[in-house]
């Protein structure tokens, strides 16, 4: 007999919150514990949970969450900041919705992974950039790196609200 293979997001534990420091690492390490505590939304749920729409008709889920989150961490980041000559994976304008489409929970592991290795690709785009360096944004003109994290520290709080509210309808846990 076959064990059985559903994987399950891996426990992630969140980092405290900085309380004193320089800038640069506060904001490093508040991006960082928001990115924490959306992954630990996720801990311990199946692909199957993870693809489960529980408030319709939203099509909202957790997997589609992560898959959203792949595209923001890799346009912000690699595309609008970087340069970097890469497509978002799931989704873009105008249907930045596609990414809550068309969920396969057997892609869920995979896909928990290329969120986390964005995660690091976004590290890797912003470490050698001053905070004041900017980029060009499409129909907002020049942002600056700053901006750029105070931005992605709301993407993750908004979505990590949201990563709650799912998370209590699957299984009544919550981040409180």
């Amino acid at each position: 007999m076959m064990a059985d293979m559903t994987w399950t997001a891996p426990e992630v534990k969140p980092p405290h919150e900085p309380f004193v420091g320089a800038e640069r690492p506060m904001l490093e390490q508040w991006l960082d514990r928001h990115r924490a505590i959306f992954l630990h939304g996720c801990s311990g749920l199946t692909g199957e949970q993870l693809a489960m729409a529980t408030a319709p008709p939203s099509n909202l889920t957790l997997l589609g969450l992560i898959r959203h989150m792949i595209d923001v961490e890799r346009v912000w980041f690699r595309i609008r900041l970087a340069g970097q000559d890469v497509q978002p994976r799931y989704a873009a304008p105008p249907n930045w919705d596609a990414a809550f489409e068309d969920l396969d929970p057997a892609r869920a592991e995979a896909e928990y992974a290329d969120l986390v290795a964005e995660m690091a690709e976004a590290r890797a785009a912003a470490a050698a950039r001053d905070l004041d360096e900017t980029f060009l944004h499409a129909q907002w003109g020049e942002i600056s790196l700053r901006w750029l994290y105070i931005h992605m520290i709301e993407e993750y709080a908004q979505h990590s609200g949201h990563a709650d509210l799912i998370r209590e309808r699957i299984d009544g846990r919550t981040n409180k």
